[in-house]
C-alpha cells in the first residue's frame, strides 16, 4: 500500500500526524505500507528571508491565516493547545517554531531524498526538518540548517543538491498536483485516490488504512492523469498552473486535439489572447464542426477588438450548439 502524506513541514499538525501514523504502524499487521511525503504550502507568501515568528504574528494577514487554522481561538490560544497535543504525542520537551520560514527548499530536500534513497531516507529527512523547525527552533529556510538536517538524516549529499536548483520544477509541479486532486489541508493522507484530511487520532488513521487495503492505483496512462489534473487546475481558476502541468504534454503530444484545446482555454483565461488565437485558428480549420473551439475563437477575437472576424465563428458555434448563442 502506498500512503502519500501531503503536508507542509511548517504545519504543526503535520508533525503530530506523523507521530500518530507511526503509532499505528508500530502495531500494524496488514498490508505493508510505504509512506511517501508530498509538498503542500500553508503559507505560500512566506518571505524568502525568514522572520522571527513573534514579529510575524504582529502582521494582521498572518494572524488571519492562523485563525483559519483554529476557528474560535486566538493564535496564542491555539499555540498553547497545539503544544499540549504535541507533548501528548511525545514531541518535546521544548515545542514551538521560532521562525516564519519559507518551506520550499525543505520540500525540495525531502523530494530529492526520495529520489536518492526511497521512502525510508525521505521519511528520515522529513523527521529531521520538522524536528529542526518545531523542537530546535531553527530557520529551515536557511541553507546551513538544511545542510545540518541532511547530515543528521544520513543524506549529506542533499546539501549540495539544494544549494543548486535540483528539484525546483518537480516540487512546483507536485504542489500543483496536490491542488488538482483536491488537497486543501495539511496533513492529508491519500491511498489510491481515497483521502483522509487532518491529523486524526490513531484509531481513525488505523481504520482508514484498513479500509484502504486492497485498493489499487487506477491504471491510467501518466499522460491522461496529467491532462486531467491540468484541467482540474483550470476549473479551480488557476490557468497558469494548468499551463505548467500541460508543458510536457505540449512538448510531447502537441498534435493532440484535447491538449491543444485545453491549452487554448488556459491561454484565454490568463489573457494570453495571441497564444490562444494561434492555437485555435488551425484547430478550427482542422475541425470546423467543433462548436466549442469555434465559440472560443470567437470570444478571443472579440476580446482583441476584432468583432467582424469574430462574428462568423460565433454564428457557427450557435448554429451547432444553440445554447452558445444565448
Amino acid at each position: 500500500m502506498r500512503l502519500e502524506i501531503w503536508a507542509d513541514v511548517v504545519c504543526a499538525w503535520a508533525y503530530i500526524g506523523k507521530r500518530r501514523l507511526e503509532t499505528v504502524l508500530l502495531s500494524w499487521h496488514g498490508e505493508p505500507v510505504e509512506v511517501i511525503w508530498r509538498p503542500f504550502r500553508i503559507d505560500p507568501m512566506a518571505p524568502a528571508q525568514a522572520l522571527a515568528l513573534a514579529d510575524a504574528l504582529q502582521d494582521p494577514l498572518v494572524d488571519a491565516a492562523l485563525q483559519q487554522c483554529a476557528p474560535g481561538l486566538s493564535p496564542a490560544e491555539n499555540r498553547v493547545r497545539v503544544s499540549e497535543i504535541a507533548a501528548a504525542e511525545g514531541l518535546g520537551p521544548r515545542w514551538g517554531a521560532a521562525w516564519r520560514a519559507n518551506s520550499h527548499d525543505a520540500h525540495r530536500l525531502i523530494a530529492l531524498a526520495y529520489e536518492s534513497g526511497g521512502a525510508p531516507l525521505q521519511n528520515a529527512v522529513a523527521e529531521e526538518v520538522m524536528k529542526a523547525h518545531f523542537l530546535d527552533a531553527l530557520d529551515i529556510s536557511a541553507r546551513g540548517t538544511l545542510a545540518l538536517v541532511a547530515e543528521r538524516a544520513g543524506f549529506p549529499e542533499g546539501a549540495g543538491l539544494v544549494a543548486g536548483t535540483a528539484g525546483e520544477d518537480h516540487v512546483r509541479e507536485l504542489v500543483l498536483r496536490g491542488k488538482a486532486i483536491g488537497v486543501t489541508t495539511s496533513p492529508t493522507f491519500v491511498v489510491a485516490g481515497e483521502a483522509l484530511a487532518g491529523a486524526h487520532a490513531p484509531e481513525v488513521v488505523a481504520d482508514f488504512l484498513r479500509r484502504s487495503e486492497g485498493l489499487a492505483e487506477p491504471r491510467i496512462p501518466a499522460e491522461v492523469v496529467r491532462l486531467r489534473e491540468a484541467e482540474a487546475l483550470l476549473d479551480l481558476g488557476d490557468p497558469l498552473g494548468c499551463l505548467t502541468l500541460l508543458g510536457p504534454l505540449l512538448d510531447e503530444h502537441g498534435e493532440d486535439k484535447n491538449v491543444r484545446l485545453l491549452a487554448a482555454r488556459a491561454y484565454f483565461h490568463s489573457a494570453q489572447l495571441g497564444r490562444a488565437r494561434a492555437v485555435l485558428e488551425p484547430l478550427c480549420a482542422e475541425a470546423p464542426d467543433d462548436s466549442y473551439a469555434q465559440l472560443l475563437l470567437g470570444r478571443v477575437l472579440e476580446r482583441q477588438g476584432r468583432g467582424a472576424e469574430a462574428a462568423p465563428h460565433l454564428r457557427l458555434a450557435a448554429a451547432m450548439t444553440p445554447t452558445y448563442g444565448r
